[in-house]
Parts: C-alpha cells; structure tokens; sequence
C-alpha cells in the first residue's frame, strides 16, 4: 500500500452485498466482516460480489466503505423484460456443483449455467459431488458428458478428501464464482479448500446476522473463491433462439447443417440438430435443457 494512504483505509473484496451493508474480505484477514455502504447521493453503483472496494476502518471497530475501485469484467443477468442486473464483478471463473446423489443430478441447471457462462464470456468449471453415494459408471456418465464438451470437469468428495488436490490447482490463480442448488456439498468444498464454511448472513434490510445463510469466500493461491447468496441459481433472461444455440456448444457446432438459418432447432424440416439428439450425438438431457431454456420465450405451441 502507498505510503500516502492512511492507515485506517484498506483494499477489500465484496463477498455479498444487501441494501444498506456488504460483506468485504480485508487484504490479509481470513474472515470477511461487516462494512456499511456510505449514504452517497447518485452513487454510481451497488457493490456486488468480486469488487474491489476501499473500506476505512473507524475507531469504534466498525467498517465503511469508501469507494469501489473500476471493474475490470461484469456478469450481467437479464430478465425477460429485457434490463439487466450486475451480478458479479472481475469474474473470470463460473464454477458450478451438481451432486451425483441426494439430491438427484438437475443437469438443467449445469447446462444453464454453462450457457451464462457462454454468453457472458467466461469460462465454465463443472464440480460434480458425492460419488460415495453413486456408482462409478454414473459419476463417469457425468464427468465424461461435460469433459467431453470441452469443459473442465471435476469429481470430489470432500468428506473424504478425494479431488480436493487436483480441484485446488484447477482453481489456483481464478477469479471464480459458485453456483448450485442447496445440498450439493458446497459448505463440505469449502470446508476442504481451506475456507470458511459459514460466515454470516445479509438480511433484505442490510443488517448483519451470523446465521448459517452462507456468504463465502475462499482465498487460492493467488485467486478466491465466492459464494455469496442470490446468484446461486439463475435465468437467462430474454434469449433469442440464436443466442442460446450458440450457446450449447454441440448445438452451434450442428446447427450450420440445418436447412434454414433461423432454425429453432425444435420443430422446423430438416433440422441438423434433432436429426444428431437421434442419432445419439448430441446428448438428449442437453438438448432437452435447452428446450426448457427457450421455452419461456417461443411458446408452448412451439416446443410441444
């Protein structure tokens, strides 16, 4: 830090934001703590998980924060009335947990997260979860569904250890962000990284709780970890038919063989794309995620 800067101001990270308060991780604290959000006239933006803000500390131990230092990168979620939302800043990672077991694997929200990923992008890790609970040949259906497309894909069980290693050096020097439903085995990753499994919780009034809603950030060689609450799961918002097949990586690469350019890919003549979910080269779950993603925007008439 310069030497012009006062002692009682430090660089922090926002782990998770509410209205009137954030959670910010301090250069060189293990834990995060409470900071207010300044009361500014016009101020430019909320903190969003991944900032880099400016906290002065005050003399009765408690935490402001100053300012928030330019955003490199931000994930934006949009609703289907077409704004958008920061949801995260300086992200270069969406890792995202699926469990093989208890609860059942939801590959939609994989594949949904995967074509956020996409869209916005950056780049996608799969975490898949308790394979002590599942067979070999299962966790492998999974593993090798979303290695085979191209992304980086990892099985650990982090009650037991296994994974842990190789999942540390795949996230050493990220900027990466969790996604995955409750009971996937988040709190038990952390728990193994090294990082805290609880924290606090941010209520809608902004007012901190220590409670076991998680905000959670894990510090690895070099880069962090975050898993903060609302951004755990997560629409798409408003996508055109196009964006979303290009966002699919087996539905782009198939889809230049359709008879017409703007193919939904779920009802139209000489599709490319129904003809290789036929075949079995493309994946049916996938292709089937992809129908319920696009859904909402083609109507029911259209996919039914």
């Amino acid at each position: 830090m310069p030497s012009d800067v006062p002692l009682d101001l430090r660089r922090s990270l926002v782990v998770a934001t509410g209205r009137n308060s954030t959670w910010v991780a301090l250069d060189g604290e293990a834990l995060p703590r409470l900071a207010q959000l300044r009361r500014v006239r016009g101020r430019p933006a909320m903190p969003v998980p991944g900032d880099v803000a400016t906290v002065r500390l005050l003399a009765g131990g408690g935490t402001v924060v100053e300012r928030l230092e330019p955003r490199r990168s931000a994930l934006t979620r949009r609703t289907s009335r077409g704004r958008s939302k920061t949801i995260a800043a300086n992200v270069d990672t969406l890792a995202t947990v699926m469990a093989l077991a208890q609860p059942a694997p939801r590959g939609i929200i994989v594949d949904q997260l995967i074509a956020f990923s996409e869209v916005e992008g950056v780049a996608a890790l799969v975490i898949l979860t308790k394979p002590d609970l599942t067979t070999r040949a299962h966790a492998e259906h999974w593993r090798e569904l979303y290695a085979g497309l191209g992304y980086t894909t990892a099985v650990v069980d982090p009650k037991h250890g296994d994974g842990i290693d190789e999942l540390r050096a795949l996230l050493a020097g990220r900027t990466a962000l969790l996604g995955g439903v409750s009971g996937v085995g988040k709190s038990s990753i952390f728990r193994a990284l090294g990082g805290e499994a609880v924290i606090g919780d941010l209520s809608t009034s902004g007012i901190g709780r220590q409670t076991t809603t998680v905000a959670r950030l894990c510090r690895i060689d070099g880069g962090f970890l975050i898993d903060s609450p609302g951004v755990a799961e997560f629409g798409l918002g408003a996508i055109t038919p196009l964006e979303l097949a290009s966002a699919f990586v087996e539905i782009a690469a198939a889809r230049e063989r359709c008879r017409f350019a703007d193919c939904t890919h779920l009802h139209e003549p000489d599709c490319a794309v129904r003809d290789a979910v036929a075949r079995g080269a493309i994946d049916t779950g996938r292709y089937e995620s992809y129908r319920q993603i696009l859904r909402p925007h083609c109507g029911h008439a259209m996919v039914d």
